[in-house]
């Protein structure tokens, strides 16, 4: 009996290296797919900001993936977007070397979304071929394809709510769908990745935390949404001030639409107030939760996302002060932009892995 029990136990320890070592390897390959989904959030914001996202006037998810390749092909996609009123309206002035340059980056939001959706395909196929998913795997996997493939629809949707009469840019409210759903999705993946690392599985029991944790994600929510509405509607423009909003710091002209209701979604002024509003509370909640969490022994993971999350914050406050600033100097912007939307993205991710690490109670701790 003791050698039977002997002998299982190398067994037993083989069979936990080998599914750790599928674990990770699982791990890094969704880890991937996170920096591939920044890439492409990226991308979106560059097309946004460049005003290139009307440039492709069709969905053509297998043809599509050439751009055109000589003068003729260029010419016919060019008269394609002359007949968009944002050309009509806004770039009547554009030659067909202008044309190109919006068309690029359109073509490349389209194309990293391709070779995201070939890298997911590919690497599912060899995990399931070299049976290094478990059954837990299965659901998660179901979500990821299902995240995505919506982000692909609501995509098309975002841009096809720019091709009608009288409208220059796609809709902010579509583009602000696209843009939470793409960070859901990013948020997914690597809450997924985190529970097959070894590194993540270290909790921490602290209801007081979880608690702050809870409303920094709710408030965090919000600011992302309303950093959406902020693009989409180039509110940025209307006030390019601060610490004040074209001379007030509560601004005059939040409530002059009907309903009220209205103001929250449509209203520039009011969607730059309160996207501040929310970034000074965010600022504080942090700093609270960085203070409150400073007397906590041990887990060294947490005390790093910890110490990122208070980092992370102060930096992003400070690029969307620049960005306002410099919302009339096109260049500036637009890198500005994209840095204020990376640092988002930062956020987002330190935010997930210490959602992930604390927990409320022991029961919790084995999710």
């Amino acid at each position: 009996m003791s050698i039977r029990i002997c002998a299982a136990l190398p067994l037993q320890r083989m069979d936990n290296l080998t599914i750790e070592k599928n674990n990770r390897q699982v791990a890094n390959w969704l880890i991937a797919g996170v920096i591939m989904i920044m890439i492409q959030v990226l991308l979106g914001g560059i097309t946004r900001l460049t005003e290139s996202g009307l440039s492709i006037t069709e969905w053509k998810p297998i043809t599509g993936a050439l751009p055109p390749l000589n003068d003729a092909a260029w010419q016919v996609e060019f008269d394609k977007y002359r007949t968009t009123d944002q050309f009509k309206y806004v770039h009547q002035d554009f030659s067909i070397s202008d044309f190109k340059f919006i068309f690029f980056w359109e073509w490349a939001h389209r194309q990293w979304a391709r070779i995201m959706g070939l890298v997911f395909i590919t690497g599912f196929v060899y995990f399931l071929a070299r049976k290094k998913f478990n059954r837990s795997m299965i659901m998660p996997m179901a979500i990821l394809f299902v995240l995505g493939a919506l982000q692909g629809a609501i995509g098309w949707i975002m841009v096809k709510s720019g091709l009608v009469p009288e409208k220059y840019f796609v809709g902010h409210v579509e583009l602000t769908t696209h843009f939470i759903a793409a960070l859901i999705l990013l948020g997914y993946t690597l809450w997924f990745a985190c529970s097959l690392l070894p590194s993540m599985q270290q909790k921490l029991i602290n209801p007081r935390l979880k608690n702050i944790l809870s409303l920094l994600m709710v408030l965090f929510f919000f600011q992302l949404i309303y950093g959406g509405f902020m693009a989409g509607l180039r509110a940025a423009e209307t006030a390019p001030t601060w610490p004040d909003i074209n001379g007030n710091m509560v601004p005059n002209g939040m409530n002059e639409m009907s309903p009220w209701i209205n103001n929250l979604v449509n209203n520039n002024i009011a969607i730059h107030f309160i996207h501040r509003g929310l970034a000074y509370l965010l600022l504080v909640i942090v700093v609270v939760f960085y203070f409150r969490s400073g007397n906590i022994p041990g887990n060294q993971t947490f005390k790093r996302y910890r110490t990122a999350l208070l980092l992370l914050i102060l930096l992003q406050v400070m690029l969307g002060i620049f960005t306002v600033l410099n919302a009339t100097n096109n260049n500036a912007f637009i890198w500005l932009g994209v840095s204020h939307q990376f640092t988002a993205m930062l956020l987002v991710i330190c935010m997930v892995c210490l959602w992930y690490i604390v927990k409320r109670k022991v029961a919790d701790a084995g999710n």
